[in-house]
């Protein structure tokens, strides 16, 4: 081989496939920002200001990265609402506590399960539509948001009876 060929794609030495955050592992093949992305709680501009903050390339491999690389970032990621404006984290001004935090991973799926059981518990307005399952944030209900089965003509059930008279 020349110093010229690129080396086969097919050898990649020193590659983490799976790089774990919390408790969510995470893709190590994809870039930093997608495999950020993947997190819950974690969209593609938190992914962004997470890469910036560390001084990494948002389009490195990031099982390719070093150690003190991935634990910078995860670093970053626990401490995110620390680093940035009150306005770009996910829970803002608890209601218990008062603080604003970001959440991530199970914790952001259980600070929602508690937000919507407390709605529900004083009746507010919110709580009332969860508990209906009817939309929460003022969305058109007249012709979406249906669930009682199908509106309009059923083809199946046509044919159907339709065989069972010939």
């Amino acid at each position: 081989m020349s110093a010229e060929e690129p080396e086969p794609e097919g050898e990649d030495e020193d590659i983490r496939y799976f790089v774990r955050i919390g408790q969510t592992d995470l893709d190590g093949t994809k870039s930093l920002e997608r495999s950020l992305t993947e997190m819950n709680g974690i969209g593609r501009r938190t992914a962004r200001i997470i890469a910036e903050k560390a001084g990494i390339d948002r389009r490195a491999v990031f099982g390719k990265l070093d150690e003190d690389e991935i634990d910078s970032i995860v670093e970053l990621v626990e401490q995110y609402a620390d680093e940035v404006p009150e306005w770009l984290t996910n829970h803002q001004r608890a209601f218990y506590t008062g603080e604003t935090t970001h959440e991530t991973g199970n914790d952001l799926n259980m600070t929602r399960r508690r937000d919507i059981n407390r709605m529900k518990m004083i009746d507010s307005y919110k709580g009332v539509r969860h508990q209906r399952g009817q939309k929460v944030r003022g969305q058109r209900t007249k012709s979406t948001g249906r669930t009682e089965g199908t509106i309009g003509v059923n083809i199946e059930a046509i044919k159907e009876e339709q065989e069972a008279d010939e």
